[in-house]
């Protein structure tokens, strides 16, 4: 490869890790608490309110079942709104924030779930508050689940990532498509392509570790 590919791969990997950690740190921000309300709403719950829990769930689920691909297009009206654009980077973090916030909920939700009802109602029992009970049971209990679920999410993020490059959103995807599709350059597809594996490989290697220092069984 030129000189100029290895300056466009290095640019193009920059492109792919600030769309990721942009969308994923938004999508956290707004996925984790929707997991945690759909645990703590449902009926039985701490917080039982099935007026919310039942929307909030089919939203999700309703989210959920787009394809990302299809997902990209039908919101380029609000992807415009929100960033004036509907090209590029920038634009590309929109549609890969709000399809990752409904799979972070719902694994956070599975999360939860995992811990024994034993240490809820055992906090319940000391006079503990709902809110307490989320901070100082359900999050730290269910911590290195999260943990491994946002890795998975991340790597997720990754492949739609380099979706989004096909109809113009930068990074490893559209660097394949330009000049590893359209220019029939080989070497310029293949560099692309383990260029991701290293990153996913990297990606899941922080997630496995970060999951085992959280776990303090």
């Amino acid at each position: 490869m030129s000189p100029e590919i290895f300056s466009l791969l290095f640019e193009s990997l920059g492109e792919t890790l600030y769309m990721v950690a942009v969308s994923m740190i938004c999508a956290s921000i707004l996925g984790i608490p929707l997991g945690i309300l759909l645990v703590v709403t449902e009926k039985g719950e701490i917080l039982a309110c099935p007026a919310i829990n039942k929307p909030l769930a089919f939203i999700i689920n309703m989210i959920r079942s787009i394809p990302f691909i299809i997902l990209m297009v039908a919101i380029i009206p609000f992807t415009r709104f929100l960033v004036h654009t509907s090209i590029g980077t920038t634009a590309a973090i929109v549609p890969l924030t709000i399809a990752a916030i409904p799979y972070i909920a719902r694994m956070v939700e599975t999360s939860i779930r995992e811990i024994p009802s034993g240490l809820i109602e055992a906090a319940e029992s000391m006079g503990a508050t709902p809110m307490q009970i989320i901070r100082k049971v359900l999050l730290p209990e269910a911590l290195p689940s999260i943990l491994e679920s946002l890795t998975v999410v991340i790597v997720s993020l990754v492949g739609a990532s380099a979706m989004a490059g096909t109809i113009g959103g930068g990074g490893l995807g559209d660097l394949a498509i330009r000049y590893g599709y359209q220019r029939f350059q080989a070497d310029v597809m293949i560099a692309t392509i383990i260029v991701l594996v290293i990153v996913v490989q990297l990606i899941q290697f922080i997630g496995n570790y970060l999951s085992r220092k959280a776990d303090k069984r």
